[in-house]
């Protein structure tokens, strides 16, 4: 009961010593805003860049021809080799007469041409899906030393280009994140520094009564914590609904329907939440290593 009530107590005294120390606390909040929103925008954007390497992925393969005068045995064996080599998820096989047909029906010009030949001049195929694009060179490789292989091709520049493009993207993005997190923890920190340096006659006193060192800390602790969660409101709102408007008005995609934005629905949730966690943590953390290293409490 006595844990409590000094728990119930601290925050008391928290929602007191913030609107006590209004203007020191503005200024927390206003710093774990601006930070804080920063954090947002970079966590969309990582978001998304990882999505669309994701899509970008699942949309690389390599198509692989089969060499004129194959048997339906020697497709078989190929075939086999194919999926028995590592990495390689799925094996689409389409024969030259699929191909033909549907040449032909999507262009009738196409039928004429074909009306020429006694024989199909098209050649049998394979889609061939790999776990990851950094598969896509290896996996190639593979598949041209495999006998009655005509020809197996991914796109290798482009392709090369546009992942390297978002490895870059991505990583930067994550360094980027990772460096705003510490940046918003040490401005965080060092501002509720100057609330409670403003204060520490008031701790000073409450030593000298007796009180204990939790005593003293817990609200602070807390004060950070209510500071954390007011410095969040503002980004919240603008990463619920500044992205559901981004994604109406870009009609869920930027650029190209291949580079398509995240659903905002739960998406956007997620990331508020990571902020409102983030803001409340990094103010309980701030206020409390204020508290035991710079007044040493």
């Amino acid at each position: 009961m006595k844990a409590f009530r000094i728990i119930g107590r601290s925050i008391r005294d928290a929602f007191k010593s913030v609107f006590r120390n209004f203007s020191l606390s503005i200024a927390s909040i206003l710093c774990a805003t601006i930070t804080l929103l920063v954090v947002a925008i970079s966590l969309m954007i990582a978001g998304n860049v990882n999505n669309a390497t994701k899509n970008l992925e699942r949309e690389l393969n390599i198509v692989v021809y089969v060499s004129k005068g194959a048997s339906d045995y020697d497709v078989t064996q190929i075939q086999n080799k194919i999926e028995n080599i590592k990495n390689v998820v799925k094996v689409d096989y389409k024969s030259k007469e699929a191909w033909k047909l549907e040449m032909s029906e999507y262009n009738s010009s196409f039928g004429n041409v074909f009306d020429n030949y006694d024989i199909n001049p098209l050649l049998d195929s394979f889609v061939v899906t790999v776990k990851e694009s950094k598969n896509l060179e290896t996996v190639t490789k593979e598949i041209r030393e495999i006998d009655k292989i005509e020809s197996a091709n991914y796109g290798e520049d482009t392709v090369n280009t546009i992942v390297s493009i978002f490895d870059v993207v991505e990583r930067t993005t994550i360094v980027v994140l990772i460096a705003l997190v510490f940046v918003t923890a040490f401005l965080i920190t060092n501002t509720i520094k100057l609330t409670i340096y403003s204060r520490r006659s008031e701790i000073e006193i409450m030593r000298l009564v007796g009180s204990s060192n939790i005593a003293i800390k817990l609200p602070f602790v807390f004060e950070g914590f209510i500071i954390g969660i007011l410095g969040s409101i503002i980004p919240v709102i603008i990463t619920i609904y500044g992205y559901i408007i981004a994604y109406e008005k870009l009609n869920g995609h930027i650029i190209t329907d291949i580079i398509k934005l995240i659903s905002p629905f739960n998406f956007v949730y997620i990331i508020a939440l990571i902020i409102v966690l983030l803001g409340a943590l990094i103010g309980m953390i701030g206020s409390l290593r204020a508290v035991r290293k710079y007044l040493k409490v």
